[in-house]
């Protein structure tokens, strides 16, 4: 029986949950088997059309991991690749050049062309024709990019200084729009959101450092379309003062349209953007959540705790802080709330 089935009852089989303490999986999920060493940047899915799932992951002990996700909840290592220094972001294609630290990657498949997309802190866009190791286009930024996305025919790109570089697909890559972020502190992810109608890019969801989110539409009529809201903070111990923490990742459920935010308090929460609610947040775990992913189908979401160095090599023990990448199934969790 498969235990991602959205029919299933989850925590009913002894494949996992046994090796690790309460605080290191609070919320009882499948465990990937041999984690990286360090902490993890970025998880990813591999595409729908593929006939197995894998997942893949980059970290900072500079290797690129990647599983096969068994429909038991067991993962199989199948590959591992070492690379100079940390990975910061992965995709499923392969990758280039630039002069200073690879922020972000994302595969662009176009019905005229397809190439990799790669944003850095040498303040360069770069678009890669991956059989060739010479870049098809390069686009200066104003300022180091912090984070990405791709949803075809559109991209986003936030870069340092809160700025929003927004680029439309179509024939070849161009800027159409910039804006300052809605958020007053620097903002850390950037997620694309679609149209439930024309399933088209309308949006994005944009988290920053200060436990914020921003619902934004690229085109609207109406400005009360847009919102913030608050997520990962929680009471502080004393004088009523509130733990603020960094929304670390956002990623949108593909089927039902609601989103997942992962954040420096060690927690993941799921959210109904259109209801403007939540939906649920997990247990909190013993490190931050550093990134997260749906697979192509919705029923498991992928999500890594490890250090974030959000309080500083002081705040490192690696004997005690060990990465951990987890699956849950999450297909009736993400459903939409029935508030109106």
């Amino acid at each position: 029986m498969s235990l991602f089935g959205g029919g299933t009852s989850f925590g009913q089989s002894s494949v996992f949950g046994n090796t690790t303490s309460a605080n290191t999986n609070p919320m009882k999920d499948f465990e990937v088997t041999s984690p990286p060493d360090d902490s993890v940047s970025c998880v990813k899915f591999s595409p729908g059309v593929l006939p197995s799932t894998f997942l893949i992951a980059g970290s900072w002990d500079n290797k690129v991991s990647c599983w096969e996700v068994q429909q038991s909840g067991q993962t199989v290592p199948k590959a591992q690749q070492t690379h100079t220094g940390p990975v910061l972001d992965v995709d499923w294609s392969d990758i280039a050049q630039h002069d200073a630290p690879v922020k972000t990657v994302h595969w662009i498949k176009a019905p005229n062309y397809s190439c990799v997309m790669t944003g850095s802190w040498d303040k360069t866009l770069k678009f890669w024709d991956t059989r060739s190791s010479n870049p098809i286009m390069t686009v200066n930024l104003p300022e180091r990019c912090y984070c990405a996305d791709v949803k075809y025919p559109l991209a986003v790109v936030g870069t340092s200084g809160r700025g929003l570089i927004f680029y439309q697909l179509e024939n070849q890559p161009q800027e159409f729009k910039r804006m300052e972020s809605p958020l007053k502190y620097q903002h850390r992810c950037v997620s694309i959101f679609l149209d439930k109608k024309t399933n088209l890019p309308t949006g994005f969801a944009l988290g920053s450092i200060e436990g914020r989110v921003a619902i934004q539409y690229v085109n609207t009529t109406n400005p009360k379309d847009n919102f913030t809201f608050k997520c990962h903070r929680s009471n502080g111990t004393s004088n009523n003062v509130q733990d603020i923490y960094a929304v670390n990742d956002i990623s949108f459920h593909p089927v039902h349209g609601t989103l997942a935010t992962v954040g420096s308090d060690g927690r993941f929460s799921f959210w109904d953007k259109d209801a403007r609610t939540k939906l649920k947040t997990s247990e909190q775990f013993d490190q931050p959540i550093t990134t997260c992913n749906f697979n192509a189908q919705g029923n498991i979401f992928a999500y890594a705790s490890s250090y974030d160095w959000s309080k500083g090599h002081e705040g490192y023990d690696p004997q005690k802080m060990k990465p951990h990448i987890f699956l849950r199934p999450c297909f009736d969790e993400l459903k939409p709330s029935k508030r109106t």
